[in-house]
């Protein structure tokens, strides 16, 4: 899995210290209905498999782009959420050089529990697990025609609110996405594409 480097988390950082001293209290808990944007970064695992009976390793390569997320808390210690992007356009290297792409959408329900859901505590830190459904589209190839078919998964994530006030946060999160595709290169089975990526997002977020 290749390590990521996410450089808002370090104004997060700065950020709890200024909220710990500002002693707010703000209520965090069941009937909110929120939204988190921010900008995400996907990232496949290293080794996405192999093409056309082992002739071509295929490695997926990594997308930065806009995601946003709508959940809502119907239990101070449980919500749902849904992440949803715009699409994202990966490079596909076969052998090492970049001969194919893909378009994706990956929305993900995930059911997240908030340990300190309930309290006016300002830093909220959640975990959640659920589905993944991931439709491709747009696919190119150097050397013929390539189709992937649409993957469903499970996924895991954690993720933290820094609370500012009544409405705003800041917000980290990152998701782990189970997402195998079927390949096929010039109509005949090619073989599977494991791209599993760990998508990590920072942002803010807003309560309603």
């Amino acid at each position: 899995m290749r390590l990521l480097s996410l450089p808002s988390l370090l104004i997060t950082g700065l950020a709890v210290t200024t909220l710990a001293a500002s002693g707010q209290a703000v209520a965090y808990g069941a009937g909110d209905f929120f939204t988190r944007v921010g900008v995400a970064k996907v990232a496949p695992k290293s080794d996405n498999g192999t093409l056309a009976g082992g002739a071509f390793a295929v490695d997926v390569q990594d997308k930065t782009g806009v995601a946003f997320t709508l959940g809502y808390r119907f239990h101070d210690n449980v919500g749902v959420e849904l992440l949803a992007a715009l699409p994202f356009e990966h490079d596909i290297a076969l052998n090492g050089d970049n001969l194919a792409s893909t378009k994706h959408l990956p929305p993900t329900l995930t059911l997240q529990y908030y340990p300190l859901g309930g309290s006016d505590s300002q830093v909220q830190p959640y975990v959640g697990a659920g589905i993944n459904y991931t439709r491709f589209s747009d696919e190119s190839l150097a050397i013929g025609e390539l189709e992937l078919d649409d993957s469903w998964g499970a996924a895991a994530q954690v993720g933290v609110d820094l609370l500012i006030d009544d409405h705003w946060a800041l917000n980290a999160a990152a998701w782990y996405l189970d997402i195998d595709s079927d390949a096929t290169i010039n109509g005949a089975a090619a073989g599977t594409v494991a791209i599993d990526p760990l998508v990590v997002m920072a942002g803010l977020s807003y309560r309603f």
